[in-house]
């Protein structure tokens, strides 16, 4: 297929490069040239304009802010050249998504919704677990493509926010667990014993999943830097997800906590490290750390 990708921060370099591996034309654009030029055997080209053309384009931008910017107030949804199909695979807000729909429906360019689960190294292998929701013929016409970054698509129905109202709550689990682990390490620190080692019970035991196995060792071993995912980023999931949750009348009890701590990380400057850094919060207050 004939695609474009816009937003090659570590994710979307590592996406776009297995859409390359699978055989696809794929041109790529970034606001800073560079990252452009990593992703071999791609296209670089020097507007967004030119990336946001063919069969489909993608985009895996930072943030609502970056994505209005670059498609709606950069007037790519007018040019004279469209894709037939925009996949929106960012973790953006649930009220940009449903504002981005009928746009796009106006400019004839179908709009679907395809965040995706995962971390730089997952995508790195093409190991996504990506979350679709939009026009049905629309994702089947693309899953070539999110066949070549993801293990499996996901699919929850025709209005494209819904994919994101998913991954807001996948995201909001995750932090949860980070928090969780993070508190009952400065429990059993308090009383002599290790925290790594609690974890190492837990997490081949009662909590022998993905998340906490993986997030589990980045705590043991306080390995929050380089990051996969910077707790600013994680500070603004939790921020889309509380309002995700307030639209339809929803408390969201301890995603205020995840909030607040996530303001706490912050003010202390850690967030540049690795969102699992979280469970810091509690150790330092608990004067652990």
């Amino acid at each position: 297929m004939d695609v474009g990708f816009l937003g090659l921060g570590r994710m979307g370099r590592a996406m776009a490069a297995q859409l390359v591996a699978a055989g696809h034309n794929v041109r790529v654009w970034n606001r800073s040239p560079d990252p452009a030029r990593q992703v071999a055997g791609a296209t670089p080209v020097a507007s967004a304009a030119e990336a946001f053309r063919g069969d489909a384009a993608i985009t895996m931008l930072a943030d609502d802010a970056a994505l209005r910017s670059v498609i709606v107030e950069g007037g790519l949804l007018d040019a004279p050249e469209r894709p037939a199909v925009h996949v929106s695979m960012s973790t953006i807000s649930v009220a940009l998504a449903q504002e981005l729909a009928p746009i796009h429906a106006r400019a004839g360019v179908t709009y679907v919704g395809a965040p995706v689960f995962g971390r730089p190294d997952a995508a790195e292998k093409g190991a996504l677990n990506i979350v679709a929701a939009g026009d049905d013929r629309a994702i089947s016409t693309v899953q070539p493509l999110l066949d070549a970054m993801g293990v499996k698509t996901w699919r929850f129905g025709e209005e494209p926010h819904r994919a994101n109202a998913v991954k807001l709550a996948g995201n909001f689990m995750l932090m949860s667990a980070i928090e969780a682990m993070g508190e009952a390490c400065a429990l059993v620190e308090g009383h002599g014993v290790k925290g790594a080692d609690l974890l190492d019970l837990l997490t081949n035991t009662l909590f022998a999943s993905p998340v906490y196995k993986g997030y589990g060792a980045l705590i043991a071993e306080k390995r929050y830097e380089p990051p996969g995912f910077t707790m600013r980023l994680g500070a603004k999931d939790i921020r889309l997800a509380l309002a995700a949750a307030e639209a339809v009348g929803v408390p969201l009890g301890f995603g205020s906590v995840l909030r607040d701590n996530f303001i706490d990380a912050l003010s202390h400057g850690d967030g540049d490290k690795d969102f699992a850094a979280l469970a810091s919060v509690a150790a330092r207050r608990s004067g652990q750390g």
